[in-house]
């Protein structure tokens, strides 16, 4: 690295990673398994006409980012953790293996990794504890930190609430910050999670997850494998990684056929290895605290 980019720091400050499907192929099959347990959910909890679930669903999900957003901009009334148990908690983690050569990878990146997610705590927590991910990140982005509880919302920053650890403890957030400007507005507006949800790929819900994580956009660098999620993060001033494709997309910088790729795609992550860890004394592993 020449002097003027030393003096200007690291080019990249943060890894932003989504999940499902970027962590891990699309072909493992939990994608599927999870767009059927929304299919039953919409069937028999919500007793959507049969023959309309399918269709509903993936227009849901096109128009409003996740189905269970569009379900909720369209009036259906139902509680959201009991949602996420049915249809996360009857997934194949199974399938999930130990990752090895990922956690090697993640571990030697000196920069901050969040991960951000539309899912849930609880299914964060799983995915990352069957990968054996549980310390490779310094906190997850997920739906109840987009998403509090009315009360809780209303009543506190959502980074002074306690952040729910991996491994089943409680302890107070590392990430600086507030409660997403649009949560806040919501609240005032006497509306709540029951009738919009906050989720990729809109630009608020990237936005917030930038405030939220306390980052410069302009050095985090976002892996997602939705392209309309890579579009708007780039819109918020983010650089771009495109996983689980070899080809570009609108707004992606990078393009990774696996994530295992990264070291030899974005070398730029690692250029200033050395000087960073000369600089930076790395605290002791923890397990990622969740913010919820």
């Amino acid at each position: 690295m020449d002097a003027a980019g030393r003096a200007n720091g690291p080019k990249y400050e943060c890894l932003l990673f989504d999940m499902d499907d970027t962590l891990y192929p699309l072909s493992l099959g939990l994608n599927m398994a999870c767009r059927k347990n929304i299919e039953e959910y919409m069937l028999h909890q919500l007793q959507i006409e049969e023959s309309e679930v399918p269709r509903m669903c993936l227009e849901l999900y096109r128009e409003h980012g996740t189905t269970m957003a569009g379900l909720k901009a369209l009036g259906y009334e139902f509680n959201n953790d009991e949602f996420h148990a049915f249809v996360h908690g009857r997934l194949p983690y199974e399938t999930l293996e130990p990752d090895p050569v990922l956690r090697n990878l993640l571990l030697s990146v000196t920069q901050r990794k969040i991960i951000f997610t539309n899912a849930d705590k609880a299914h964060a927590a799983e995915v990352l504890k069957r990968m054996g991910f549980e310390d490779c990140f310094e906190g997850i982005i997920c739906f109840e930190t987009l998403n509090p509880p009315l009360e809780t919302a209303y009543n506190m920053d959502a980074l002074d609430i306690d952040a729910v650890i991996v491994g089943g403890e409680t302890e107070p957030s590392d990430f600086d910050g507030t409660a997403s400007t649009e949560s806040k507005n919501n609240i005032k507006n006497g509306t709540s999670s029951k009738s919009r949800i906050l989720c990729k790929p809109s630009l608020e819900a990237i936005e917030a997850a930038i405030q939220i994580a306390n980052v410069d956009p302009k050095k985090t660098i976002f892996f997602d494998d939705s392209a309309r999620n890579i579009a708007s993060a780039k819109a918020a001033g983010l650089h771009t990684v495109i996983v689980g494709s070899s080809v570009l997309v609108p707004g992606a910088d990078y393009a990774l056929r696996s994530i295992h790729n990264i070291k030899e795609a974005i070398p730029e992550i690692w250029e200033d290895e050395d000087e960073q860890v000369e600089q930076v004394i790395q605290p002791n592993t923890v397990e990622t605290v969740i913010l919820a």
